[in-house]
C-alpha cells in the first residue's frame, strides 16, 4: 500500500479536505457529546492556512491541519483517517508531512489538543514523540482535554 499514497498540501477551500473534515466532525459529535459546540468554534476552516490530504490511490482517505500559535509554534488541527484505513500509519504520515512543512516555515514547536477518551490518537502522539504538557488555552480547565508539544526546530530529527 505504500506506494499508492500521496501527500497533498492543499488549500482550505479544496473539496476532499471539506468533506473529510464533515466526517472528521459527525465523529467527534459522537466523543465529545454536550461539549461539541465548545470544541467546533476553534476548528472552523477559515483558521486554518495549511492542510495536508492523504491519499490512497486517487482516494481522499486522511487529512490533518496546523495553524500558528504563536511565532514559534504551531497547533495540529483537523487530524482524521476514515476508518477502513486506520491502522496502516497513514495518520503518522499525515503528522509527519506536518512536522515538515511546520520546521519549512522555522517555526520550532508543535502543540496540539485531543481527547483522553481517544486512545488511538493519545497513542499516535506518543509514539510520534509529543509530551503530554499542561493544557492550554483555551483547554485550561477542560477534563476531557489532554494537550501535547513537541520540539521541531532546525536541528531537531523528527
Amino acid at each position: 500500500m505504500e506506494d499508492n499514497i500521496t501527500l497533498k498540501r492543499i488549500q482550505s477551500c479544496n473539496e476532499d479536505f471539506i468533506a473529510l473534515v464533515k466526517e472528521l466532525d459527525e465523529y467527534l459529535k459522537g466523543i465529545n457529546g454536550e461539549e461539541h459546540d465548545f470544541f467546533n468554534q476553534f476548528n472552523t476552516l477559515d483558521l486554518f492556512h495549511h492542510m495536508v490530504v492523504c491519499y490512497v490511490e486517487d482516494t481522499p482517505v486522511g487529512t490533518g491541519a496546523f495553524k500558528v500559535a504563536s511565532e514559534e509554534t504551531v497547533e495540529i488541527k483537523r487530524m482524521y483517517v476514515k476508518p477502513n484505513y486506520r491502522g496502516k500509519n497513514l495518520a503518522t504520515n499525515i503528522l509527519k508531512e506536518l512536522e515538515k512543512w511546520a520546521r519549512e516555515l522555522r517555526f520550532e514547536n508543535i502543540v496540539l489538543e485531543t481527547s483522553k477518551d481517544m486512545l488511538p490518537a493519545l497513542n499516535l502522539y506518543r509514539k510520534n514523540g509529543y509530551d503530554i504538557i499542561p493544557n492550554f488555552q483555551p483547554y485550561k480547565g477542560i477534563a476531557s482535554s489532554v494537550c501535547f508539544k513537541k520540539k521541531i526546530g532546525l536541528n531537531m530529527l523528527t
